[in-house]
């Protein structure tokens, strides 16, 4: 299928990147072409693939995700990133946003709300997990940057 949105997956935690892989690959239309579980490895995997969209674990303990995320974007433009967290934190999602993420998963509703999340991203709309959402409007608001849709 060559209109597949062609995904990398990118945890350093072999059981979570499983259950994702599942997740992603029961779905029609989206392809997982590769998986990472260090920042490095995933780096080159997203220079030599290009993928449409890489879903990234915020919280790699090999670097910063966030430093990460903003070498991408200028060196893989194309590429949407899409972040998973455990917290349901509206400053983590901020700060990855910032950083040029497109969506902001939460790990624990990842089995429902990851495709659609790689689908907004491959079309290039924002994706932020809804009990995330709320608080992050307010907080965009209260800053004074609420240009950002959600």
């Amino acid at each position: 299928m060559t209109d597949a949105i062609r995904v990398v997956l990118a945890d350093d935690h072999e059981v979570m990147r499983r259950s994702l892989r599942r997740v992603l690959e029961a779905e029609k239309g989206i392809d997982v072409i590769a998986e990472g579980d260090d920042l490095a490895t995933v780096m080159r995997c997203v220079q030599a693939k290009r993928p449409n969209v890489l879903v990234l674990d915020l919280s790699m303990r090999s670097g910063s995700s966030i430093e990460a995320i903003r070498r991408l974007r200028d060196g893989v433009p194309a590429t949407e990133i899409v972040v998973l967290k455990m917290e349901d934190n509206a400053a983590y999602a901020q700060q990855a946003i910032d950083a040029g993420a497109i969506g902001f998963v939460l790990k624990d509703t990842a089995d429902t709300e990851l495709p659609e999340a790689v689908r907004r991203a491959a079309a290039r709309r924002e994706f932020v997990s809804p009990r995330v959402a709320a608080r992050l409007w307010a907080r965009r608001e209260a800053t004074g940057d609420a240009q950002h849709p959600h």
